[in-house]
Parts: structure tokens; C-alpha cells; sequence
């Protein structure tokens, strides 16, 4: 034990680095869990879209969404989310697929949703960059 203090004691910014990481790494990882939404990558997200009807939910702002988007995606600002719930309700029962930038704004969005009653909400992980970097095509106007 005396060994390990010492280490630490001599290479405090390292274990303060370490520290940080995991620390980061735990708080991401509880979020995610508590979003009430399961992952899923793009592919895994394509083929719901294609095989389950799923809708994909944009929660991205509108400059971001007018870069590039899904084919037929939904797009509903997270700002905005909470008072347009009601334009997602004729897709009770189809599963939704959450989208963002990175995979950060789709977990509170997903909260929000799933405090509101959507049971099968999947989670874009990685977001529009993993999307993007699978190839997946995107649509651009």
C-alpha cells in the first residue's frame, strides 16, 4: 500500500489524469443508462428503419439538421421537443430512432420521452458522425 501512495504521490498528474478519464467514462456510461433508450449503431438503426418502420427523431437545431439529415427523419429541435409532443404521437407503437450530432442531446431527449410515455426509443450512438462515417447516405438541402 505504501508503494502504491508513493506512485501516486510521484506522479500525481498522471493519476489525476487517470482519475478524470474514469470519472468521465462512469458519468457517460450513467447517463446513458438512464436515458431509458438502448443504443444502437447505424447499422443496427438502418435496419430498423428498414425491417420495424422505424421513425427517426432529428433533435438537432435547424442549422445543423439543413447540413444533412436521414431520409425522412423527424426533425424536432430538443429546444422544442418537450412542447411538440404531440406531433409524435401518430407514431405510437412504431419504434423511434434518436438522432443528433454526437450522441450527447439524443440521451435527454430520450428522457424526456420516455417520462412522457414512448416505451421503444432506440439511441443513435455516435450520432450523425457515426452515421456519416458508416457511409450511410445523407440527405443534404
Amino acid at each position: 500500500m505504501t508503494r502504491f501512495l508513493e506512485f501516486v504521490a510521484n506522479h500525481w498528474m498522471l493519476w489525476g489524469a487517470f482519475v478524470s478519464i474514469l470519472t468521465a467514462l462512469v458519468v457517460t456510461e450513467l447517463r446513458r443508462r438512464g436515458s431509458g433508450a438502448e443504443p444502437v449503431g447505424p447499422l443496427e438503426a438502418s435496419r430498423l428503419m428498414s425491417h420495424e418502420d422505424a421513425v427517426v427523431l432529428d433533435v438537432r437545431e435547424d442549422s445543423e439538421y439543413r447540413q444533412g439529415h436521414i431520409a425522412n427523419a423527424v426533425h424536432i429541435p430538443l429546444s422544442q421537443l418537450e412542447n411538440r409532443l404531440d406531433e409524435l404521437k401518430k407514431y405510437e407503437g412504431r419504434p423511434l430512432v434518436l438522432c443528433c450530432r454526437s450522441g450527447n442531446r439524443s440521451g435527454t431527449a430520450a428522457r424526456l420521452l420516455h417520462k412522457h410515455g414512448f416505451e421503444t426509443v432506440k439511441d443513435l450512438a455516435g450520432g450523425m458522425l457515426a452515421w456519416e462515417n458508416a457511409q450511410l447516405p445523407v440527405v443534404r438541402k
